[in-house]
């Protein structure tokens, strides 16, 4: 589009007016002169043939002259002394006022579905930025992300688009995080699961939006199919997928809201695939702490190989430690293990001397939307402020995670775990169940490790766990 401007129109000068000024008076005095000598003189007519010579050569001179300054540039600040205007600002390329939304719908599969749904929402100002397409045996599901004005209610654009043909419509809000095209984030997805085995959950969780994961192991149903009793390529149901889990068992996917539809359970086959046939993996990573006393342990990623050690480190663990990890007595620590340190499950952290010896664990337990922390520290390194290292990162790795919350299920009388979650420097909620303290944090207010390279400068730990 083309702007138009108006040129400034330049400053008037009190000098021009004098001049011209005085010009008027001589030319009326010498017009006087001339008319006397010409009336009263023998010489008239030369002298009159004069006079028009000299107004011929001023006419021509006034209009050279004009025309040379009539063109010249605008003066300038420096010039007249006048302040220079600000430049004009650029114009924004953003868009106030708007709203990102995730919307999908089921249409006709004819043509001109399609065509009616997008004409519908550009009738009330809808910018669509990206189609993914479902096609199903008696329909097709269009998943739009849209930017709307943001005046316009949920309810109107739901109805436009019921108008246009659209059933079964879901919406929801989005962010600039859906701006990312279908093939990139699939990517992205699969390379986190190929970096670590305790990724699948949460990569599925990102594809497919709001679900509930369900991981059965080997041998117990619990009112899923065992894992003999499912196919290698799925199972498919309207709003359940189920899949043979990589580390033994079945994993379940359920979204009541919305249906899966074909593509979807092909993208997550892929996914599940690609962690079968990597293995299980853990990132290799190992950062170094140093505590007060100046001894150097290592923190890293556990998984099931360190079964043994762990159960090792829980023998060596008095009956109180154990009580106050697992809120009573505990006589066979190896039925917990198992599923603790599985990666489908959560992640889990262990603290290791330089000799390799296993002297803390911290867990990560995925449950739904929250996310418990539970930690482990042997009575001999209690009391230097690992447990409290182990729960920053460990909450940490919750907020990149996405986790809404984070809670720790413990005793009022476990003073160094509510120092430890009190220590994160955010918010808490407090609430006692049957005798049971539940300490709830949110993950986004604490801030992300710092690299994690090199050696890690523990507190001072002496009211820490």
């Amino acid at each position: 589009m083309t702007e138009t401007q108006t040129a400034p129109s330049r400053p008037h000068h009190w000098r021009r007016d004098l001049v011209e000024l005085a010009a008027l008076f001589t030319a009326v005095a010498v017009a006087d002169g001339v008319a006397n000598a010409v009336a009263h003189g023998p010489s008239g007519p030369v002298l009159l043939c004069a006079a028009a010579a000299a107004l011929l050569a001023t006419s021509a001179f006034h209009v050279w002259w004009s025309r040379r300054h009539g063109h010249a540039p605008p003066p300038t600040a420096a010039d007249t002394g006048a302040t220079a205007p600000a430049p004009a600002e650029a114009p924004r390329t953003g868009r106030p006022g708007t709203a990102l939304w995730r919307m999908r719908t089921t249409v006709r599969d004819e043509p001109g579905s399609l065509a009616a749904l997008c004409g519908a929402l550009a009738a009330r100002r809808v910018d669509i930025l990206s189609l993914q397409t479902h096609p199903l045996s008696d329909g097709t599901v269009d998943e739009f992300l849209l930017r709307a004005p943001a005046d316009l209610a949920p309810a109107e654009l739901t109805r436009a688009v019921a108008g246009a043909g659209g059933a079964h419509s879901w919406l929801e809000r989005a962010d600039a995080h859906d701006l990312v095209d279908a093939p990139t984030r699939m990517l992205s997805l699969a390379t986190r699961t190929a970096l670590d085995s305790a990724e699948l959950p949460l990569a599925l969780r990102q594809l497919l939006g709001r679900c509930i994961i369900h991981s059965v192991p080997a041998g117990a149903p619990h009112g899923r199919p065992r894992t003999a009793q499912v196919p290698a390529e799925g199972v498919l149901a309207e709003h359940t997928m189920t899949f043979r889990d990589p580390a033994g068992g079945s994993l379940t996917i359920e979204r009541p809201q919305l249906p899966f539809t074909p593509t979807e359970f092909a993208r997550v086959r892929a996914l599940v695939d690609l962690d079968t046939r990597l293995g299980q993996r853990v990132p290799p990573r190992r950062d170094v702490l140093t505590l007060p006393a100046g001894n150097a342990l290592t923190v890293r990623r556990a998984g099931t190989a360190d079964r043994a050690a762990a159960r090792e480190m829980h023998a060596r663990c008095s009956a109180d430690t154990l009580a106050r990890r697992y809120h009573g007595p505990v006589s066979d620590a190896d039925r917990y293990l198992g599923h603790l340190l599985s990666p489908r499950f959560g992640r889990t952290l262990a603290v290791e001397t330089a000799s390799g010896r296993l002297v803390a664990l911290g867990h990560l337990l995925w449950d739904g939307d929250e996310t418990e922390v539970a930690l482990l520290v042997e009575d001999a390194w209690q009391r230097r402020g690992i447990g409290a290292e182990l729960l920053r990162r460990l909450v940490a790795m919750a907020a990149d995670a996405g986790s809404e919350s984070v809670y720790a299920v413990t005793q009022a009388s476990n003073t160094a775990m509510v120092a430890a979650m009190r220590g994160l420097g955010v918010p808490l909620d407090y609430q006692i169940e049957e005798g049971t303290l539940v300490i709830t944090a949110r993950p986004s207010g604490v801030p992300a490790l710092r690299g994690g390279h090199g050696p890690v400068q523990v507190p001072d730990g002496s009211a820490r766990r």
